[in-house]
């Protein structure tokens, strides 16, 4: 059993952070826009999945969930699976990096307006499209 209520929750608060985002990409925090990215379309996601009855585990890239429940969504939610599987790996890629960086990698240095973008067009979509199939 799962919690409609936290379902809606996610929404909201992806919705929100898409806000920040904005600010974000503004001030050209754009290794902070990549992390924020990353964060709105697990939520978003996990909101779509809560809202089928499948409880997501702690994990921050949900693409073998979607799979693994592709059968248990609306058809019309089921034609998004591929896209929002795809969405969901490239950017759990950038997770960590974005965030902390590492011994060859300085992430402002790293991330440009080009990987921004990108990242901010991916939760905007998956926010938009998850929506629909968020009860």
């Amino acid at each position: 059993m799962t919690n409609p209520a936290l379902a809606r929750d996610y929404l909201v608060r992806a919705e929100k952070r898409l806000k920040a985002i904005d600010v974000l990409h503004a001030e050209e925090a754009f290794a902070d826009v990549v992390r924020e990215s990353q964060e709105v379309v697990e939520l978003a996601l996990k909101a779509v999945l809560r809202s089928l009855g499948v409880s997501p585990t702690f994990v921050h890239d949900v693409s073998e969930i979607l799979e693994r429940s592709r059968d248990r969504f609306p058809e019309g939610a089921r034609a998004h699976v591929p896209r929002w599987c795809e969405i969901s790996k490239h950017l759990r890629r950038d997770r960590e990096l974005s965030f902390y960086g590492s011994e060859d990698v300085t992430p402002s240095d790293f991330y440009d307006r080009a990987d921004a973008d990108l990242a901010r067009a991916m939760a905007r979509e998956v926010v938009e499209s998850a929506a629909p199939w968020v009860r």
